[in-house]
């Protein structure tokens, strides 16, 4: 299936690294950031437990899952970041996401926990990311399974793609349900 803006799996596109980043676009992606525990409490407002266990696509994640896993990638990437401030470009960790959404606590956790946990978290990551300087946004952190540099102004663009990329998987399966 192409990976298109209609393919359920990326209803937003996919993320295109930039050549350049702007003071501009930073601050766009910072205030995207800092929107995501407003944005998906909306997306999930209201959803009874069978919506919140509907995937968001065949084969995809339940709306439950999403909810969980934004919390789980975005603790990930506020440490790479913290990382990357502290250390001169360090080797990062990568984890596995699907494995971690079949964990128990995604399925036995209440979606505000995690809704809870993102709010909390992304208050100190906008903290962070608004204090950081142009300078600071070069710094990069190694990924190994990408065998690259990442420079944390990418980085901040990917995470901004990735909560409104999450943000639209539940609004576009409300729409498609009549939900």
């Amino acid at each position: 299936m192409p990976e298109t803006a209609t393919d359920l799996r990326f209803p937003i596109g996919k993320f295109t690294r930039p050549d350049q980043v702007t003071d501009a676009q930073r601050h766009a992606w910072i205030e995207d950031i800092a929107q995501l525990p407003n944005t998906i409490r909306a997306a999930v407002a209201g959803l009874e437990a069978a919506q919140l266990d509907t995937p968001y696509r065949p084969g995809g994640w339940t709306v439950r899952q999403v909810v969980h896993h934004l919390p789980d990638s975005h603790m990930n990437a506020y440490v790479r970041f913290k990382l990357a401030l502290t250390e001169t470009e360090p080797t990062i960790k990568p984890y596995e996401e699907a494995r971690w959404a079949e964990l128990p606590d995604t399925g036995a956790t209440p979606p505000e926990v995690s809704l809870a946990l993102l709010d909390a978290l992304h208050a100190r990551w906008v903290t962070l990311l608004r204090a950081m300087s142009p300078a600071d946004f070069k710094r990069a952190y190694r990924h190994p399974e990408h065998g690259r540099l990442v420079p944390l102004e990418e980085a901040l663009g990917m995470y901004a793609w990735h909560s409104r990329h999450h943000v639209a998987h539940i609004t576009s399966l409300r729409q498609r349900n009549g939900w």
